[in-house]
């Protein structure tokens, strides 16, 4: 998406919006001083190839930091009309940058529902060229990395994966430090008993991740007890009350000095971080 959005109209809509808002919700900032900076951004994109350097002259450049907000303001300007003219029909809607999952609310008559999608999806293209690509009409969809079907009166969930993806996890032999493998293991493992909404389907996911890091040459024996680990974990972790949790964390950084980090490349030989910080 970020290479079909062109640079002047997202500058000049962003750049109305910025300052609409200045003087309205928004007070911490200088509307001028950030759309120039704005400029500076995204009409000085350069870009190394080989030995040689190229500026890029319009649309997004990919990587560039400020790309998944401008992205998200950009086409959100156009989501306030667009949403308005389908509140009828549009019962839910979200998007993180370029995936949007929505609940069409469909008309009695089936003809004229369905010129009504094909109307949505149309509107949804009328924005400086964008291009959506909408899956048909359905009671289950793959968005982002769950899948979500409707089975009666509730919503389900399970985890969804990509068929191209190859599953490279790191192989033991990896140099890396050695909590690297248990914080994948740990971090997945909770990651599916989130998303799944059937134990079954989260314990067939579990399984197929063990299988697969043994095909990345980790030995069973070294894995089990990880997994014990991660399954508690995640018991635990489930048992409280995230919400509250979050806010406890939160309240808890008020007021605490700013920490300063120090990032260095790995090295089997260097001394653990336990050491370091027993210095």
């Amino acid at each position: 998406m970020y290479t079909n959005i062109r640079t002047k109209p997202a500058i000049a809509h962003i750049s109305t919006y910025l300052r609409d808002e200045a003087s309205q919700t928004f007070t911490h900032y200088d509307p001028e001083a950030l759309i120039e900076a704005i400029h500076v951004v995204f009409e000085n994109n350069i870009i190394a190839f080989g030995d040689t350097y190229w500026q890029q002259i319009s649309d997004t450049g990919m990587g560039i930091s400020p790309a998944p907000p401008w992205v998200t303001v950009f086409y959100g300007l156009y989501e306030c009309s667009l949403l308005a003219r389908w509140r009828d029909r549009i019962g839910f809607y979200r998007r993180f940058i370029d995936n949007v999952f929505g609940i069409w609310l469909s008309h009695p008559c089936r003809d004229t529902n369905k010129q009504l999608w094909h109307e949505f999806q149309a509107d949804m293209q009328n924005w400086h060229g964008l291009e959506w690509t909408c899956e048909p009409l359905s009671t289950s969809v793959n968005f982002m990395d769950l899948t979500i079907s409707i089975e009666g009166e509730r919503l389900s969930t399970t985890l969804y994966e990509k068929p191209q993806n190859l599953y490279l996890y790191l192989p033991p032999h990896s140099s890396h430090p050695r909590g690297i493998a248990a914080g994948l293991i740990i971090g997945q493992v909770l990651r599916i008993r989130r998303l799944c909404s059937k134990q079954e389907d989260a314990n067939e996911h579990i399984k197929q991740f063990f299988r697969r890091l043994c095909k990345r040459g980790h030995e069973p024996s070294a894995l089990i007890p990880i997994f014990s680990r991660a399954e508690d974990n995640a018991r635990a972790f489930l048992r409280r009350n995230t919400l509250v949790e979050y806010n406890k964390q939160n309240k808890s950084k008020v007021g605490e000095p700013q920490k300063l980090f120090l990032h260095l490349q790995y090295h089997p030989e260097d001394p653990t971080a336990h050491e370091i910080q027993e210095l």
